[in-house]
């Protein structure tokens, strides 16, 4: 049972003041104020009440209902924004990994940083270079093909022999271009990664983590030369020594004909599993998704995708609704205001008015002097 308690009469002005002073984002009002709005007296704020500002009147911050993470598989995976690199999702980021071929990743931004400006330049193609065990571009000792076609050519064809012809013309060996590599990672922010030769091929003490493979895909995305010569579905090897051979890429991602698809790189070793770096760019964002010994990477990739691009959707719209809300609050908080505006009028006024005296004296002494 509640006990009656007098409330007094000036707590009850008080009281419907502020009521009324946050339906109306009025901020603080003086006791004439709030006495004059509980009389029914006040239909406009005078000069003396406290001016409304945009942080004053009160929005409310609606919960922005996401979708939801996918299942998905995979033994390590990340899922990042290419644009900023926050992080949607992942498993296992930093456990150490066989990358398999997703090493070329490394590979091309390494030689591109060395030699990208020669890229034009004829390849010197060795012996060595055609041994490679598949997958294999099908390089020749003597073939005729320039820097820009080889690397193009591995990513899409996943070229073990390619990836050994650009490391031995970029940095004149296996060992001096692999100390280049390790270098290019960590400049795009890798941390736990070691890498020992171009190609991919397992090799003991060769390894990265997803997290460093999503971070150097961001890294190498934003470089236009790297990302042009990755997401191509076919293409035809320029050899000038004889026709040209038509390659199609492994990457069945691409190849699916995901809305925006355009990267990245295939991986498969027996002791990597099967490994995707999936990238896609849709209505101005980019997402890449990194997943290692996935036996449904193909599967996988879009469903991580479509989340992401769906997550960035609502947030969008509701950075445009934010947006609409301020710039109505603002127009709300101008007409509260108009005291606001006559005193910007009256200073502006003012000093228009001292201005003009100002110039008025300068010609009537400039005159004098003429004069005299």
């Amino acid at each position: 049972m509640f006990k009656h308690t007098h409330v007094s009469k000036k707590f009850t002005t008080y009281l419907v003041a502020f009521i009324c002073a946050s339906s109306l984002g009025l901020g603080t009002l003086s006791n004439t104020q709030a006495a004059l709005i509980t009389s029914g007296q006040a239909t406009t704020v005078t000069a003396n009440a406290a001016t409304p500002t945009a942080s004053s009147i009160p929005s409310v911050e609606p919960t922005v209902a996401l979708p939801p993470v996918p299942n998905y598989g995979g033994e390590a995976v990340v899922l990042i924004d290419g644009d900023t690199g926050e992080v949607l999702t992942s498993r296992n980021p930093n456990k150490w990994m066989n990358p398999a071929s997703t090493t070329k990743m490394v590979t091309l931004l390494t030689a591109i940083d060395k030699k990208g400006t020669q890229f034009d330049q004829l390849a010197t193609i060795t012996p060595y270079a055609v041994s490679m065990e598949p997958s294999i571009v099908g390089l020749r000792v003597g073939d005729q093909i320039t820097l820009a076609g080889v690397a193009e050519a591995m990513m899409v064809a996943s070229g073990n022999d390619a990836a050994v012809v650009l490391a031995q013309n970029v940095d004149g060996s296996i060992a001096a271009f692999s100390k280049d590599m390790n270098e290019e990672a960590k400049k795009a922010g890798a941390v736990n990664s070691v890498f020992l030769n171009p190609h991919g091929l397992t090799q003991a003490g060769h390894h990265t983590t997803a997290m460093d493979l999503a971070k150097i895909a961001v890294y190498a995305m934003k470089n236009p030369m790297f990302h042009d010569l990755v997401g191509d579905d076919y293409y035809s090897v320029p050899y000038q020594n004889r026709p040209h051979d038509t390659l199609r890429t492994t990457n069945l991602f691409i190849r699916s004909g995901y809305p925006g698809a355009n990267g990245l790189k295939t991986g498969y070793t027996q002791a990597a599993g099967d490994c995707l770096i999936a990238s896609a760019t849709r209505n101005g964002h980019t997402f890449i998704a990194v997943m290692l010994n996935d036996d449904d990477r193909w599967v996988d990739a879009p469903h991580l995708l479509d989340y992401a691009f769906a997550r960035a959707s609502i947030l969008d719209a509701e950075k445009a609704r934010q947006e609409a809300q301020a710039k109505a609050l603002k127009v709300q908080e101008e007409a509260l205001s108009p005291h606001k505006n006559t005193k910007v009028n009256q200073k502006k006024a003012k000093q228009k008015k001292k201005n003009h005296i100002s110039n008025e004296t300068k010609t009537t002494t400039i005159n004098k002097n003429q004069t005299a």
